[in-house]
This record gives C-alpha cells, sequence and structure tokens, in this order.
C-alpha cells in the first residue's frame, strides 16, 4: 500500500501520447509549441462560434428586399411572339407630405399610390404632434407588404412648410437628396401633399411611363407674369419656416425689388412630374443656375409655383424637356385665389381629363375617394391598390401574397393617360408651348 502523503507516481509510458496534448501542471513553464497549438485551437473554435451565430442571425433578418418582389431570375410569362416584349417599367419616387392632422390622409394616400417598384418618403411638418408622427411610423413599420419591399421611408425630423415662402421648395430638394441617397434607380420625382389622390392605378401610371424618355418633365409653365408681379414676385419676405422652431406669421418688407434682368422669370403650378437627372441638376452642383435662382426666389411670396419652371426655361440642358401639362386635374377658385375642394360632381370631368392625380380633396374619409377607389382604383378599404405583383385570392388580402414586381397589369386608366400623353405630344405641338416669352 501506498504512503498517502507521498505524491502520485507518474503515468505509465502507455499513456504519454494522451497526456502530452495537455499543460502539465506541475510544469511552472509550458513549452512554446504547446502554448502556440493551445492558442491556434481557442482562435479556431472562437471563429467557428462567430460563424454560426451570423449564419443564424442571417435567417432572421433580410438585408434587402423580399426575394418574391424582386427575383433574380424572374419568372417568364407567355407573350405571343410576334409581339415585342414591353419595355421595363420605371420608378417614381414619391414624396407624401402634410401637416397637423394628416396622419390618416396621408396614409391613405400612400396605399392608393403604392407600387413594390417605387420608393416612398412620408413627412409630417414640425406643427403635427409627435403622437401623429409616431402613429405613420408604427403603421408603415407593422404592415408587411411595405415590411417585405422595404421602400417607405418616414422622417423623423420635420421642418416646417409654409404654404408661401421658401421652405416648400426646400423641403423638395430635401426630400429628393434623401431619395437620391435611399436609392438611385428612380426615375421621377412626384410631391403629393395630403389632400391629394391618385386617378389612374400605379400599373396603368408605369405602363405609360415605360414607353416615354426619362428627361421629360411635366411642369405648367408659362412667362406672362401678369398680375403676380405686384402681388407674388416684387414684395420681399422672409420665411419664418427657414428659421423658427414654431409656426409664426409671414414677415413682409416695406421695400419692392424689381424683377431680375439676368434670366427670364417663369410661373406655373406647385405640382409637377420632375426627372431625377433633373432634381440631380437641381442639388448635385452641376452648374450654379439652380442655386443662384434659389437664392433670388428664397425671399418671395410664391417660391414654389416659379422656381422649378424658371430653372428648366433658363437651363439650355432642360429647356427641350419640358411639357407644358402636369397631369394635374384640379379647379381654380378665382374668388379666393386658389384651388376649391373636388367632390362627386367632379368625377367625371376627373375621368375625361386624362390626368395622373387629383387636388384637393377635403378630407380623408370624402365620398369621392370611396367612388374613385371603388371606379378607378379597385382598392378595398385599408389596402393597397391591386397590381401584377399581387398574387393573393380577391379581397382585402390579394395582395398580401406577392410575386414579380416588374409585372404590370394596366387597366382602363392607362388608356386615358395614354390618350392625354398623345394628345400632348402630337405632331410636335409641345415644342410650341416650350419656354416660350410671352
Amino acid at each position: 500500500m501506498q504512503n498517502p502523503t507521498s505524491p502520485p507516481p507518474p503515468p505509465p509510458p502507455s499513456s504519454s501520447s494522451f497526456s502530452s496534448t495537455f499543460f502539465n501542471l506541475r510544469d511552472p513553464k509550458p513549452k512554446p509549441t504547446l502554448i502556440l497549438l493551445y492558442t491556434f485551437l481557442f482562435l479556431s473554435l472562437l471563429s467557428l462560434t462567430l460563424i454560426l451565430y451570423l449564419s443564424h442571425s442571417t435567417i432572421h433578418t433580410h438585408s434587402g428586399p423580399d426575394p418574391f418582389l424582386h427575383p433574380t431570375h424572374a419568372h417568364r410569362l407567355v407573350f405571343d411572339p410576334h409581339k415585342p416584349s414591353p419595355p421595363p417599367p420605371p420608378s417614381v419616387a414619391y414624396l407624401i407630405s402634410g401637416s397637423r392632422g394628416d396622419a390618416a390622409r396621408i396614409l391613405r394616400l400612400l396605399d392608393a399610390v403604392y407600387h413594390p417598384l417605387n420608393v416612398y418618403l412620408l413627412h409630417l411638418d414640425a406643427s403635427a404632434p409627435h403622437t401623429e408622427r409616431e402613429l405613420v411610423a408604427v403603421t408603415v413599420q407593422s404592415n408587411p407588404i411595405f415590411k417585405a419591399a422595404q421602400n417607405v421611408h418616414v422622417v423623423g425630423k420635420p421642418d416646417f412648410s409654409y404654404p408661401k415662402g421658401s421652405s416648400p421648395v426646400s423641403l423638395r430638394l430635401h426630400a429628393a437628396s434623401v431619395l437620391l441617397r435611399l436609392s438611385r434607380d428612380w426615375d421621377w420625382f412626384v410631391s403629393l401633399s395630403a389632400d391629394a389622390y391618385p386617378l389612374v392605378t400605379q400599373d396603368d401610371l408605369l405602363h405609360i411611363l415605360s414607353f416615354l424618355p426619362k428627361d421629360l418633365n411635366f411642369v405648367n409653365h408659362s412667362s406672362y407674369i401678369g398680375w403676380k408681379e405686384a402681388r407674388k414676385l416684387k414684395p420681399i419676405i422672409v420665411d419664418p419656416g427657414l428659421y423658427l422652431s414654431e409656426g409664426t406669421e409671414m414677415f413682409y418688407a416695406t421695400q419692392k425689388r424689381e424683377l431680375p434682368s439676368a434670366y427670364r422669370v417663369f410661373t406655373g403650378s406647385s405640382f409637377s412630374i420632375l426627372s431625377r437627372r433633373f432634381m440631380e441638376f437641381c442639388i448635385l452642383g452641376e452648374d450654379n443656375l439652380p442655386r443662384i435662382l434659389l437664392m433670388y426666389f428664397a425671399n418671395t411670396p410664391s417660391s414654389l409655383s416659379n422656381y422649378f419652371p424658371t430653372v428648366l426655361c433658363n437651363s439650355r440642358q432642360f429647356n427641350r424637356t419640358v411639357i407644358n401639362k402636369n397631369l394635374l386635374y384640379a379647379v381654380q377658385d378665382s374668388q379666393r385665389n386658389d384651388l376649391r375642394p373636388l367632390n362627386s360632381t367632379d368625377f367625371d370631368d376627373m375621368i375625361q381629363s386624362g390626368a395622373i392625380f387629383g387636388e384637393k380633396f377635403q378630407k380623408d374619409d370624402d365620398p369621392v375617394l370611396d367612388l374613385i377607389d371603388r371606379n378607378l382604383l379597385g382598392r378595398s378599404p385599408r389596402s393597397v391598390v391591386p397590381g401584377g405583383w399581387c398574387l393573393g385570392e380577391p379581397g382585402n388580402n390579394t395582395c398580401l401574397t406577392w410575386g414579380d414586381a416588374k409585372i404590370l397589369r394596366p387597366g382602363a386608366g392607362s388608356q386615358r393617360l395614354e390618350k392625354a400623353i398623345v394628345e400632348l405630344l402630337a405632331n410636335g405641338i409641345f415644342r410650341s408651348r416650350q419656354c416660350i416669352y410671352e
């Protein structure tokens, strides 16, 4: 029997190969080769753990839009071999903006103009309470379609945007720059206020736009100033939306200034459909003209209706791309010098106009909007407008099952829009109405 106080005997020779892979606890100085070996084993184990963790995380997160909406290899449809395949659909970048009390209108308008190919930026100005902005953001995040396509974004730090002054121009230039950072794949920029609504589906619109040159700009414009010279161009104002954190009245100076002679001022409407190339021209600084005009119109009462028409018509690069029609249906109220609210009695005229959008509608539950949804868009309450990418069963959940977003199913709206575009472009008539000095 061994003495309990005596040290244990050395391991038998047969176990030397096994024990050599571990530190000898009785040896205070392990061999350098063993240290390198264990370091390598530790790093290998750490790398394997990290790879498994990242692989597991990738399963639960998406780095891009759902592949069902934008497949790498789109499934082929059966086309008539004797007919040429249609051109690929374009993309539209939308700014949808509103003010206090417009959250529900913005969300309804988003549903009415939604398509997975487009990109959207929602903006509630600084006068809206935080609860409304939070409601818009939560609704967007909880929508499975918006979440799958990842193309709807909400402005978290809003600005004031007054109807007058230069803050509306600032908002649109800022929004376009954000949309360019989010995506460079869009072709046209459209700014919609909360009181606007579409009169054709996005499949109708994208189908017609796919046949047009992507540098066209649809802008109402005229060099005839008339009464606007004294009331909207010569007065000097200071827009508080550019420097105050709270809404306040516009400040008018006592002095007035003469019209510029270095360039010709054009006037138009606040709504337009502008090409991505032109928006890049205004934002990226290829030419100093957009900045010069921005500084001039910063202190005029109606900057938005003058800025883009003046930049377009004074630029040799873009003055031949202008179509003197913005494709918006609106009725002017001559007594109030503002747009008259639209109602159900205007429905037939809206259809006959061939316009893409209508403005202005009074509220989000206006009966005329339900009439447009039912007869023109085929939209069910609280759902997006169905298109060729929707593969679900007819009903409220039609678009919860989706296919390739590039598949379009244009309807009667595309025929109305096509007729309107053909009338604009036929026989080169639009050339005679481009940036003419009157």
